[in-house]
């Protein structure tokens, strides 16, 4: 399963990161491309640590199973699904500086080491490990490419 902790897959995602551009339509979901690139801006920084949002109280339900159903293969993301409400973006904007931004961050996880990252709470899937954060910042950004045909 893929990690954004290898090189190779980082440099994958950071190409088709900047073939988003202002006019890119999405296949699915509500979200312009500025919109989607500012969602995967404050999700990375959540992932890295540099944000921190309240946990929800289905995600205290439900969560560990769901995070547990998301890493079992290599399948992606499921399309439309809900999102934390600070994650949802409805401004609008160029794509230019936030998809500037998301590259940047996707290249940081290849210098993050496990005891840099230390347990993120996340605040719908709760504990994750290094190890399990990796896949599904994998698995998210991708999503979110494909959503754009990239």
């Amino acid at each position: 399963m893929k990690t954004v902790y290898n090189n190779n897959t980082i440099q994958e995602l950071t190409q088709r990161i900047d073939k988003i551009q202002d006019n890119s339509k999405a296949q699915w979901g509500k979200m312009n491309a500025y919109q989607m690139l500012v969602h995967c801006v404050k999700n990375e920084e959540m992932l890295q640590g540099k944000r921190v949002y309240k946990r929800n109280f289905i995600g205290k339900l439900f969560g560990k199973m769901t995070l547990k159903s998301i890493l079992k293969d290599n399948a992606p993301l499921k399309k439309n699904q809900p999102t934390h409400p600070d994650l949802i973006i409805t401004q609008q904007g160029s794509v230019a500086h936030p998809k500037q931004q998301w590259i940047a961050l996707v290249k940081e996880y290849g210098q993050l080491s496990a005891s840099q990252m230390g347990e993120l709470i996340h605040p719908f899937f709760g504990k994750m490990t290094h190890e399990k954060l990796g896949k599904y910042a994998y698995k998210h950004i991708d999503h979110h490419l494909r959503q754009f045909g990239v």
